[in-house]
């Protein structure tokens, strides 16, 4: 069931600022419904679950993408979000991959550091893609409380799978909470990617950020072709990921 786009509580003069400015990065899963976040949830246990069962039966890796709306498919069919389509991608290139959508709308960088562990729990990783950030730089949330959460994210990772490989989406936001802050949630990613010693896709949404005609009737979330994109940005790190993972 195609999920229903809800704005009920977003400016509309915030959202002409973020197109004008070229970054329509933020409100990720602004108004989203309860019901939508529980279905979430569910479908990303189940789909745990069943990669769970299947890696009791043979080798097949997993990759877990866990993050916001983005990575849901907010407003799209589930087969027309991002990690969908990496799946189809292995899948042509005959790789033994299983994609877990752990995606959750509305998540902030405190919520994801939170459930991280409840879905660790259900599966090994091999390859973790995080997600996470826009909607803190939404919230003008400190930028020192969104590296602290992301690097918790990255150790319980490294701690529960030390072979894993780990992948950071980065993402920028527009100067409305003032050029200073703009500049330091930038700069958080890649000083965390190498610090932590992780590989960094420098913005998830470059070549969609901005573009009408990529981006749904929010001018937020990307369309089914924004989408594409978002996935090939991905794919680019993702592939190296794979290539260093022995019998890939």
């Amino acid at each position: 069931m195609k999920t229903i786009n809800r704005l009920n509580y977003c400016n509309n003069k915030l959202l002409a600022f973020l197109l004008s400015t070229g970054f329509a990065v933020l409100l990720l899963g602004c108004g989203s419904s309860e019901q939508e976040n529980k279905q979430q949830t569910t479908a990303a246990s189940e789909s745990a679950d069943e990669v769970a069962e299947e890696r009791q039966d043979d080798d097949q890796k997993v990759i877990l993408i866990f993050g916001n709306s983005l990575t849901a498919g907010y407003g799209l069919e589930p087969e027309e979000a991002y990690p969908a389509l990496i799946q189809d991608k292995l899948d042509s290139l005959d790789l033994d991959y299983k994609v877990v959508n752990a995606g959750l709308s509305g998540e902030t960088t405190a919520s994801g550091n939170s459930r991280l562990e409840w879905v660790l729990e259900r599966q090994p990783v091999d390859i973790f893609v995080l997600e996470l950030g826009a909607n803190d730089g939404l919230r003008g949330i400190a930028t020192e409380e969104t590296n602290r959460n992301l690097r918790s994210m990255v150790r319980q990772v490294k701690e529960a799978n030390p072979d894993a490989k780990i992948i950071l989406a980065g993402m920028m936001v527009p100067p409305n909470m003032g050029p200073e802050y703009a500049a330091k949630f930038k700069e958080l990613y890649p000083a965390i990617a190498e610090e932590e010693d992780i590989m960094l896709i420098p913005f998830l949404l470059q070549d969609v950020a901005g573009e009408e005609d990529l981006n749904q009737g929010d001018g937020i979330h990307p369309t089914a072709e924004g989408q594409k994109i978002v996935a090939n940005n991905v794919w680019q790190l993702l592939q190296k990921a794979i290539e260093e993972i022995p019998n890939s």
